[in-house]
């Protein structure tokens, strides 16, 4: 076991409603390539896409798994401050609650977290999927803001719940630790989100239009959920390319066609000194480790 500080996190509540589908003024979108396509994006409940399910080869550019999230209540004093405490308190792992509609008291799981549209990503089962209605309520237990790894001060966490960190089952290797991942990515093909001063809400996209490197690191089997390890990637105060660094993340919504853009990521762990040692395995999806489905 882990040595954390478990006992001194708090638990808060966090709410969202289930969030409409957007275009922005044009319904188009530009393809790396040049191309004017008009595909489904961010938001709503995508009833045939979850974690477990493929990253890539979707007819979408940015389309969020199962449940998109978001707080529209807007206090003048912080602008969009309730729902930056949904994105930046939200935790993968976290318990959702459905707390109005058809489907109240139907239970989820925090995913991931996009930034930009600054969506919280929830998985329920499809038969909650199928009682859902946009604008229904989601209550998130938020838990694992602050979460330290007591014997590995080179290591951050950030973004998850203690119980993921549990059943992920991180092995100790001396003073580094071994942490399974699907695929790993070099930080040279890291796009949109790079830069950004903070890694506790959002995420960062792979881009994959170079066809040597996707087959170079097996990139066109990602899936969603699936937890990466991106090399020579620091994302303790914000996401900055440093030799030797080794951050791991999930991936949260699907490939795209726009330039800089491709399957995201979320930050779970990071070590500037590079103390994370990727293990290869192929199971190593959200899905797969909570138990979320039983048909992959």
């Amino acid at each position: 076991m882990l040595k954390t500080n478990l006992d001194k996190l708090v638990k808060i509540s966090v709410v969202g409603e289930v969030a409409s589908p957007v275009f922005g003024r044009s319904i188009y979108n530009i393809s790396a390539e040049g191309t004017p396509m008009i595909l489904p994006g961010v938001g709503g409940i995508t009833y045939n896409v979850r974690v477990g399910d493929p990253a890539c080869g979707w007819e979408a550019d940015h389309v969020e798994p199962g449940v998109s999230l978001e707080n529209k209540e807007n206090d003048p004093r912080f602008g969009q401050g309730a729902n930056t405490a949904l994105n930046v308190l939200s935790c993968v792992g976290n318990e959702a609650v459905v707390v109005a509609g058809d489907a109240k008291g139907a239970k989820g799981i925090v995913t991931g977290k996009h930034g930009g549209i600054e969506h919280v990503l929830v998985d329920f089962p499809k038969e909650t999927l199928e009682k859902l209605m946009l604008g229904d309520k989601v209550l998130v237990k938020a838990f694992g803001v602050g979460l330290k790894l007591l014997d590995y001060p080179e290591i951050k966490v950030m973004n998850m719940d203690p119980r993921f960190l549990e059943a992920l089952k991180p092995k100790a290797k001396g003073n580094k630790l071994e942490i399974s991942v699907t695929h790993v990515i070099p930080a040279a093909i890291m796009g949109s989100g790079l830069g950004a001063n903070q890694t506790h809400s959002g995420d960062y996209d792979i881009q994959l239009f170079d066809d040597a490197t996707r087959k170079e690191y097996g990139l066109d089997d990602l899936r969603l959920g699936d937890l990466v390890a991106i090399l020579d990637a620091d994302h303790s105060y914000g996401r900055i390319y440093r030799k030797g660094a080794v951050s791991v993340g999930i991936v949260v919504h699907t490939n795209c066609i726009t330039s800089g853009h491709g399957p995201g990521v979320t930050t779970l762990f990071t070590s500037s000194t590079g103390k994370i040692i990727p293990k290869n395995n192929a199971k190593s999806n959200i899905a797969s480790i909570l138990k979320l489905r039983t048909d992959i």
